[in-house]
């Protein structure tokens, strides 16, 4: 019994994790056609303002996940590691082609007072964006990592 209240938090936390995070995909998807330096602030603080609860779910999910290994005795089983591998490079991945451009962005629109010239590097950063490749690297990791979890194939 403990085993499902585990498996069932950890579902739930990836739950609020994904929910969590939408902020911030909704946002690289406006932010590529938005020119107007104020409603891009915006844009960008409710991205950050996300990434607490964010951060809080995904190692919630974690943590039940490990809890959950070891109750279910899975680590003797490949797909376990394959999960994990797989959501350690989805993390790299976001990291790399995510918060980078999304930080630099950030740090561009805090020197950008006025629209002026000036913002052309703020929107040459948000040109290199694609929240398409993101949204394939985060949805289609985590399809394969709960296809993994469910069927248990190795």
């Amino acid at each position: 019994m403990l085993y499902r209240i585990i498996v069932f938090l950890h579902i739930i936390s990836t739950f609020g994790f994904l929910l969590s995070h939408g902020a911030s995909v909704s946002m690289a998807f406006a932010l590529k056609r938005e020119r107007d330096l104020r409603k891009i602030r915006a844009l960008l603080d409710l991205s950050g303002a996300s990434y607490p609860l964010m951060s809080l779910t995904l190692l919630a999910s974690i943590v039940f996940g490990i809890i959950a290994g070891f109750q279910g005795h899975w680590w003797k089983f490949g797909w376990i590691w394959v999960s994990i591998a797989l959501l350690v490079l989805i993390i790299a991945l976001m990291y790399f082609w995510g918060s980078r451009v999304y930080g630099a962005a950030r740090k561009a629109v805090e020197l950008s007072s006025k629209p002026s010239e000036s913002n052309e590097e703020l929107f040459a950063i948000l040109k290199k964006s694609n929240p398409v490749l993101l949204t394939l690297i985060g949805y289609g990791g985590y399809a394969i990592i709960a296809w993994l979890m469910m069927s248990k194939p190795f």
